[in-house]
Order: structure tokens, then C-alpha cells, then sequence
């Protein structure tokens, strides 16, 4: 099959590379670096270099193309992030209509049909072509984000950091505290990107007649339950996950200036995991656990936490 990866060789882009190519399909990796060409073409890929805001660029190497794994990069850099996506999917959707793409799976989140603004599924659910949702739980490499400021060095109070995905969180480098409007004792899925790959993999080869949305994690803990499995591989079992309110949360984005409804939405799909409502829909769905579990990803959160510490 020709199959077209977008993503660059990102968290996910790159072990679903790896895997595709192993299976002898003809890939064709979208990124906007034109450094990563030479790693594209390293994995057994072809690397087509441009960006996704490029309807012509998207309709040019659709052309021809079996399937697609589609997925819209956050930016915080737009004020309205729920806009910002909606036009990036409706590029995508343009640029599938004449290119004649049959399968597509699409990249969303565990919370995106509890949001008001993020959803960018709608977008797609009109066209005449075999979908299928995959909504991962949250990110293990989001952890990746807090290094330094778990570390501590040179901080002062408290720090905002972005989490892929949407999630987000305070951190305290100084009492090596984890604070966020859903955490503590909240029971959330975290997963690997590797599984994630895996099941992407899975569905580009699959040709469901009618949509299907596929949940995927890799294990289920509460959030200090994490907090712990990631402190203890780094010398602070003390690691704690503080949960804050809805209020105190939207302050500190505030505080760190982040435009007014872009922080109202960061609030909204963060109080739709402390509400459980995003592990009810995980559960109701009843899908199956990937293999890597958090354990397994602290080892390497671990090495890469005390290199150059």
C-alpha cells in the first residue's frame, strides 16, 4: 500500500514509520523540517517536505495515495486553539476530496467530544471515505515536558509547561510537586506512543464501510499513582500530583499570559478528566491495553532526566 504519514518523525510518526516500512508498504512521511528528510529516508521513507496549512502541498502527495494517517500539531501560539485545528483539519479535508484518499485515520483525543472547542472529528465525518477516530489517553511523554522544572534548577515558585495532547500542568521544581485541575487521586489512562503506532498501524489496513473511533491507552493508575513510578525512577518517590481547582488553574494560565480562550479551553478538557467523564467513555468503549507500560517508559524518562543533570 502507499500510505501517507504526517506528524514528521514525532512521538508517533516514528515508530509507525518503522513499522510500515518493515511491512513492506510504500511510505510517505509529511514533515515541515527540511532536516528530518535525511532521517525520513534513513527509516526505508520518502520524505516530502512542506507544511499542512498548504492545501495544493497536501493535495500534491495525496495524489494516488491508499491511506492516511492524519494528525493536526498543537499550537500555542493561537489565541482560539479550537480554531486553529478546525482550519487545519478543513486543509486536510480539502486536499482528500480531489486526491481520492480512501482510508483515513485520524488522530483526536480521549476528551475531545467533552470540549466545546478542541473537537476536530465533526470535520471530517462527511466525507465518503472509510474513517476511523483513534482517541489516545494521555501521553507518557508528556513527562519529558517537566524535566527541568522537576530538577529545579534555578526556579522560582511556580511554573506553567505545555503537555502534548492538551494536557497541561503546574509544576513546582522546588518541592517536587506535579499540580494540574485534574491529578491526585484522579484515576486517568496514560499510554505509550509506541502503542498508539502500533494501533494506527493496526487500522490503515482495515476498510470499515461506516466511521468507528477507537480508544487507546496503555495503563490506567490514579495521577500520584504515576507521579510515583515516575519519581521513584528518578531518585523522589515523593513525587506528588496536586490537584487544584478549576479557578486556580485558569489563574496561573492567566498569570503566565496565556490568551483568555485559549486558557479557558486548556481549563475545560483538563476538568473533563478530573471529572471522570473522559475514563467513563475509555471504559464504555472497553478497548484493549497496549503493552508498554509506565514502568517501562520511566526507565527511559530516568536516563534521559539525569543526563547532563
Amino acid at each position: 500500500m502507499k500510505i501517507i504519514v504526517t506528524g514528521s518523525l514525532g512521538n508517533i510518526g516514528k515508530p509507525l514509520t518503522e513499522i510500515l516500512v518493515a511491512q513492506g508498504h510504500q511510505v510517505t512521511v509529511i514533515s515541515s523540517d527540511q532536516k528530518k528528510q535525511a532521517d525520513i529516508e534513513a527509516l526505508g521513507a520518502t520524505a516530502a517536505i512542506g507544511s499542512i496549512a498548504d492545501v495544493k502541498f497536501l493535495t500534491d502527495i495525496f495524489m494516488g495515495a491508499d491511506a492516511l494517517y492524519a494528525m493536526v500539531p498543537l499550537s500555542m501560539t493561537e489565541p482560539d486553539l479550537g480554531d486553529y485545528l478546525r482550519r487545519m483539519a478543513q486543509n486536510y479535508v480539502q486536499a482528500l476530496e480531489p486526491a481520492g484518499i480512501k482510508r483515513v485515520v485520524l488522530l483526536s483525543g480521549w476528551a475531545a467530544d467533552l470540549t466545546r472547542n478542541e473537537n476536530i472529528e465533526h470535520v471530517f465525518s462527511h466525507l465518503k471515505i472509510s474513517l476511523t477516530i483513534l482517541r489516545p489517553a494521555v501521553f507518557y511523554n508528556n513527562f519529558y515536558q517537566s524535566i527541568d522544572l522537576i530538577r529545579g534548577k534555578g526556579l522560582m515558585g511556580m511554573f506553567l509547561t505545555l503537555r502534548y495532547s492538551g494536557l497541561w500542568a503546574l509544576l513546582s521544581g522546588k518541592t517536587g510537586l506535579l499540580l494540574g485541575n485534574y491529578g491526585g487521586e484522579d484515576r486517568i489512562v496514560f499510554v505509550s506512543p509506541k502503542d498508539i503506532a502500533y494501533a494506527v498501524s493496526e487500522e490503515l489496513l482495515l476498510h470499515p464501510e461506516t466511521k468507528t473511533i477507537r480508544y487507546v491507552g496503555s495503563e490506567e493508575m490514579t495521577c500520584n499513582e504515576a507521579a510515583k513510578i515516575i519519581g521513584t525512577a528518578i531518585g523522589k518517590p515523593w513525587l506528588k500530583w496536586v490537584l487544584l481547582s478549576d479557578k486556580e488553574m485558569l489563574r496561573g494560565l492567566k498569570m503566565a499570559k496565556v490568551p483568555e480562550k485559549l486558557a479557558n479551553t486548556l481549563v475545560e478538557m483538563q476538568a473533563a478528566m478530573h471529572s471522570g467523564k473522559a475514563l467513563e467513555n475509555f471504559h464504555r468503549n472497553n478497548p484493549k491495553m497496549g503493552k508498554v507500560k509506565l514502568a517501562d517508559f520511566a526507565k527511559e524518562f530516568a536516563r534521559d532526566y539525569h543526563k547532563n543533570s
